[in-house]
């Protein structure tokens, strides 16, 4: 009964150390899962990782591809190239046929206003046509060197949005030098007054469009054609912003065959 006892309390011991060799084995092997586990996630997270024994091949540099540069759209340039050629054919207004016929006013008086009529001519002669027309003869005058172009304000359909149709209004032209050439760059022009009661300030700069050639300005006033009677104004500055011209008032139309309006200038001196 003894030896019995003896070999069941050996079997069991046996089994007992079994057990524990088995439990060893399966906390190794659970450790190396962990470990596999955790280098699986590290090659994913970075295959370039240093633990990779076959790390994917470096993708080479991107291609850097030129974007296009969209070239300007010249919509205006069949319909607007006449619009220089106003200026051969208006260029004898500035002249102002109204100076001669001040000076055949002193020629009422014959003895002694002879002399006074050199005096008259200059002074009084021009600035009658100024508040009247408020074209290109009165500025020069007043030492601006810049004048409204002749025959301008000018209401026109919109030729410069075609797309738009009557869905826009604005006030755009271009400023010219002493040759009659357009000046591109360097002059700003600033818009003002009011439309509908409504505020209106915009600071633009000769060369911002090509719409109606080079060296154009251009200001937007809404999306439908409004009418207004010389509440709004446009001048030219320089780039110190120094006025180089009058304020020139202008109207706007509630009419879709006269939503642009151009004003041009010209320099005097």
């Amino acid at each position: 009964m003894d030896s019995f006892d003896y070999s069941d309390e050996s079997l069991q011991t046996s089994r007992d150390s079994a057990a524990v060799i088995w439990n060893i084995l399966t906390v190794i092997f659970l450790l190396m899962t962990l470990c596999v586990c955790i280098g699986v996630g590290l090659l994913l997270i970075n295959p370039q990782n240093a633990l990779n024994p076959f790390p994917p091949p470096t993708m080479p540099a991107e291609a850097e591809i030129p974007t296009s540069t969209p070239t300007p759209r010249s919509v205006l340039p069949p319909t607007w190239t006449p619009a220089p050629t106003i200026l051969p054919t208006q260029t004898p207004r500035p002249t102002d046929t109204l100076v001669p016929t001040a000076t055949t006013l002193p020629t009422e008086p014959e003895a002694s206003p002879t002399a006074s009529s050199p005096t008259e001519t200059p002074g009084e002669g021009q600035p009658t046509a100024t508040p009247e027309n408020g074209t290109a003869t009165a500025t020069p005058t007043e030492g601006m060197p810049f004048v409204l172009h002749p025959g301008d304000p000018v209401a026109i359909n919109n030729i410069a949005y075609p797309e738009l149709g009557c869905n826009w209004m604005g006030v755009g032209g271009r400023a010219f030098d002493l040759s009659g050439a357009a000046i591109e760059e360097g002059l700003f022009v600033q818009l003002g007054g009011t439309l509908s009661d409504e505020p209106v300030e915009m600071t633009g700069m000769i060369g911002m469009v090509d719409n109606y050639g080079p060296g154009s300005y251009e200001f937007g006033l809404g999306e439908e054609p409004l009418a207004s009677t010389q509440t709004l104004w446009v001048q030219l500055f320089d780039q110190a912003m120094l006025p180089l011209s009058e304020q020139i008032y202008f109207d706007t139309f509630a009419d879709c065959e006269q939503n642009l309006i151009l004003i041009n200038f010209n320099q005097a001196r």
